[in-house]
C-alpha cells in the first residue's frame, strides 16, 4: 500500500468516526491488531459492540469486492482475540462502512 492509499484511509476512518459520533456511537478503539488481521473501528451502542470495517475509495469500481469472505474471516478471528483480552461478553455484529466520493453507507450486520 502506497502512501496515497494509506492517507486516504485514514480520511475514510475519520470520516466514518464523525458518522457513527453523530449516530450515537461511542468509539473504543481504532486499529485494533492482532496477528490474524486489523479491525478499522470498533465501537458500541445500546451494550451491542460494532466491529466496523472501513472501505474508501473514490474511484468508480465496487468497494464491496473487497470484502469479502476471507477478510470476514480474518474479522471474526480477530473479534475472538479482542474479546478475551478485554475480558467482554457483549453481545456483537460486524457493520462495514463504505465511503465513497464524501458519501457514507452503513451496512449493518455483515454475514456471509
Amino acid at each position: 500500500m502506497g502512501l496515497k492509499a494509506y492517507l486516504d484511509g485514514i480520511k475514510g476512518e475519520d470520516q466514518a468516526c464523525i458518522f457513527l459520533k453523530k449516530h450515537k456511537f461511542t468509539i473504543l478503539e481504532r486499529n485494533f491488531h492482532s496477528k490474524f488481521g486489523e479491525i478499522d473501528i470498533i465501537a458500541i451502542k445500546d451494550d451491542i459492540l460494532h466491529f466496523i470495517e472501513v472501505k474508501f475509495t473514490q474511484n468508480s469500481y465496487d468497494i464491496y469486492e473487497r470484502f469479502d469472505y476471507n477478510k470476514y474471516q480474518k474479522i471474526i478471528k480477530t473479534i475472538k482475540v479482542y474479546l478475551l483480552k478485554k475480558r467482554l461478553n457483549n453481545d456483537f455484529q460486524i457493520d462495514l462502512i463504505c465511503v465513497k466520493n464524501n458519501i457514507i453507507e452503513f451496512i449493518e450486520n455483515v454475514s456471509f
